[in-house]
This record gives C-alpha cells, sequence and structure tokens, in this order.
C-alpha cells in the first residue's frame, strides 16, 4: 500500500534518473547528499567520479526501514546479544558499519567486508526510499575533500546537469554529519 505523505508524481524524476543510471541529489540531516541505487553499478561509478573519491573506502547505504537493508547486510552474523546495540541506534542520525552479504558487490563496499548503513529518521530523505523502494547510496554532495553542500542550489552550482534529480528540500537540524560506529567491536570511526 502506498504512503499517504507521497504525492504519486512527486519522485518521478528521481524514479526516471535511478531507472537511467542517473545519481540524484537529496537532503540528508546535516548536509545535502548524492545518491544512486546501490544495486547500479554504472551509477555508483558516475557518483565515485562525480566525487573523485577512490572504490575502495566504501560507501553509506541509507533506508527508510531496516527491511531495505536485507540486500547489503548479513544480518544472520549480528549476535543476539549485540542486536539490541545495533537496533536502538534507528531511526537516527548514526551509521552502523555491519557485516556486508558475502554478494555485496565491492564497488559498494570497497575493501572491506562490512558496509556502512544508516535507517534515517529524517522524514524527506525516509519518504524518498520508500517511494523507490530502495536504499540507497548517500554520499556527502562534495568533491572529496571538498566541503559538502547544504542546498540543493549549491549542489546545482558545483554539479550542474552531472546530477540527474535534485530533491528541493532543506537539510535537517544536525550540524555534523552522521556519527559512524560499528556496534559489534564499539569502535567509533566519526564521532
Amino acid at each position: 500500500m502506498p504512503d499517504k505523505n507521497i504525492k504519486s508524481d512527486e519522485f518521478a524524476g528521481a524514479r526516471a534518473a535511478l531507472a537511467n543510471h542517473g545519481v540524484i541529489g537529496y537532503p540528508t540531516e546535516a548536509v545535502f547528499g548524492l545518491g544512486c541505487a546501490p544495486y547500479d553499478e554504472i551509477a555508483v561509478r558516475k557518483l565515485l567520479a562525480m566525487k573523485q573519491r577512490a572504490a575502495d573506502k566504501g560507501l553509506i547505504l541509507i533506508a527508510a526501514d531496516y527491511s531495505q537493508l536485507l540486500s547489503y547486510v548479513d544480518d544472520s552474523k549480528i549476535p543476539q546479544d549485540k542486536r539490541f546495540a545495533v537496533f536502538s541506534q534507528w531511526p537516527g542520525p548514526v551509521t552502523l558499519v555491519l557485516p556486508a552479504r558475502p554478494d555485496v558487490p565491492r564497488f559498494l563496499r570497497g575493501d572491506h567486508d562490512t558496509i556502512a548503513v544508516r535507517v534515517t529518521a529524517f522524514e524527506p530523505a525516509r519518504q524518498l526510499c520508500k517511494a523507490l523502494g530502495t536504499a540507497l547510496v548517500s554520499s556527502s554532495a562534495n568533491v572529496q575533500g571538498g566541503q559538502a553542500l547544504t542546498s540543493a542550489e549549491q549542489l546545482e552550482q558545483v554539479f550542474g546537469d552531472q546530477v540527474d534529480w535534485i530533491m528541493p528540500v532543506a537539510v535537517g537540524s544536525n550540524t555534523q554529519p552522521s556519527r559512524i560506529l560499528n556496534p559489534l567491536t564499539g569502535d567509533i570511526l566519526r564521532p
């Protein structure tokens, strides 16, 4: 059943972009993100080239709910005694590093056997993932090492027609990018 909050045509441009190996721009909790379909290697490589980012680092996926991440996270490798540490973080602005399924391609996970994922509580991004029916690659909208962009206007100025669709909504009120932690080891990768 479609979500009542989503207008049927509101995300038609995003759906078309994803169907054509496109990169989209959308607001996250703190900055604008560049994203694409995680299963689309052509789109992921395009996004990496735009950001001048090495593929070996891996990428973050965001989702509306945990079920959208099950194609990427090896849920069977999350021990029972660690499940609360995982699921109590979501939805929210916390990215977790979890075991990747064996079939997750290197272009998503980089040189790791884990994958960074977030179930977002930021409603515009949540609605986008719901409308598209998929998790999305979520990387800050900037060239590697540069200042992250915080508006649709900035995104358009910097990346122009390299971005196939932009969601014209303001970013959230967080002043810092999402925390990144590994709840299985306790390691904090970004405070």
